[in-house]
């Protein structure tokens, strides 16, 4: 076999060998890439995503889009050839796989609370969006969890409303660890409580005039700092004086929280945000309208110019990242709270984009 023939033969071998071992290589990362994006004004699977009963509604246009991040699934392990081919792509990104599923946890649990954190941002969506609109919002101090194998196991259950501890009536849930840290280890901890079955379905004010039930809870040295504990998270649950629903399946995570009260407000309030124009964002939102970050902005920005969105609301703290690889035709506008956007939808509506706070200046 001539020489050069030999070594084209070895190298073509080689390069087979080496690509075999990159596509059987599993590599400790993960990709992310644009997600899907909804207009909270309008239908997904069918039906409206945002449902509100009880309460005057009124037409809408445009679109108010939340945006998603597409991640490649806990048990899937991409290999050397895809990271690469990720790491050279525009539209992915590859990042450490520990950053979306830490090895201290399960995919299970991962998945729960993502879970969870989009209930929590749902919740603070209506009650930011009904504050603006000067609507009644009622509130009651919970049991949000209970630790499994913990002195509050089979006495309290997530959702019991806590009146008080020890006599002490509790105004907020973090008057509750207070309460129970005044304690030695070993000493018993009495709640005076309203049981979760009792107050499912009651407003704040119903919740008021139901029977209580006292529970004497024996507290634990916590391993950490030997303070007293029974083993619970505190937590505040709404009451709203009609039903809001917001139907949006497969979809985890806080970061919606915004757009979620954009479209509320816009259902709801006479008039129309958007002008009929195409407004996609995203950001956390709390109870008090505070504007907060995501993750996986960058990706977010070009599933919203895909679909077509001129203007993009952008959190405030991620602005710096989504400047940095701005879509074309994709304007982006910081915001720090709901107050901000509702002044640049206003903008937008009048035309007046001049005004627009830009995440470039």
């Amino acid at each position: 076999m001539p020489r050069r023939t030999a070594t084209m033969l070895a190298s073509t071998l080689l390069f087979i060998g080496l690509l075999c071992v990159g596509v059987l290589m599993p590599v400790p990362y993960a990709e992310l890439g644009p997600g899907p994006t909804v207009n909270t004004l309008g239908k997904h699977g069918g039906e409206p995503v945002l449902q509100v009963d009880g309460h005057r509604t009124y037409p809408t246009s445009g679109h108010l889009n939340m945006t998603t991040v597409r991640v490649t699934g806990s048990d899937y392990r991409m290999n050397l050839v895809e990271s690469v081919v990720g790491w050279l792509s525009h539209d992915e990104a590859v990042v450490p796989r520990g950053t979306l599923y830490p090895d201290d946890k399960s995919a299970e649990q991962v998945d729960q609370e993502n879970a969870e954190e989009f209930t929590a941002s749902q919740e603070s969506a209506k009650v930011a969006a009904l504050h603006h609109l000067a609507i009644p919002v009622g509130s009651r101090v919970i049991v949000g969890s209970v630790v499994k194998g913990a002195p509050a196991e089979n006495k309290l259950h997530a959702g019991d409303v806590v009146r008080a501890v020890d006599g002490t009536k509790v105004g907020k849930a973090a008057d509750i660890a207070k309460a129970v840290t005044k304690h030695k280890p070993g000493e018993r901890a009495v709640f005076t409580i309203v049981p979760a079955a009792k107050a499912k379905g009651k407003d704040a004010a119903a919740t008021k005039s139901l029977p209580t039930t006292e529970v004497a809870i024996t507290t634990a040295r916590a391993p950490d700092d030997g303070r007293a504990v029974v083993g619970i998270q505190g937590g505040v649950e709404h009451t709203f004086p009609f039903k809001i629903d917001i139907k949006l399946a497969d979809v985890g995570g806080p970061s919606a929280g915004l757009m979620f009260s954009l479209g509320l407000i816009d259902k709801m309030e006479p008039g129309n945000l958007t002008g009929g124009k195409f407004v996609a964002g995203t950001g956390t939102i709390d109870d008090d309208g505070k504007v907060g970050p995501i993750g996986g902005i960058s990706m977010k920005i070009i599933a919203a110019r895909d679909k077509g969105a001129e203007y993009f609301l952008t959190p405030a703290d991620n602005c710096a990242t989504a400047a940095k690889d701005t879509p074309h035709g994709l304007r982006l506008v910081k915001v720090r709270t709901l107050d901000d956007a509702l002044g640049a939808l206003k903008d937008i509506r009048e035309n007046k984009t001049d005004a627009l706070p830009s995440c470039g200046g």
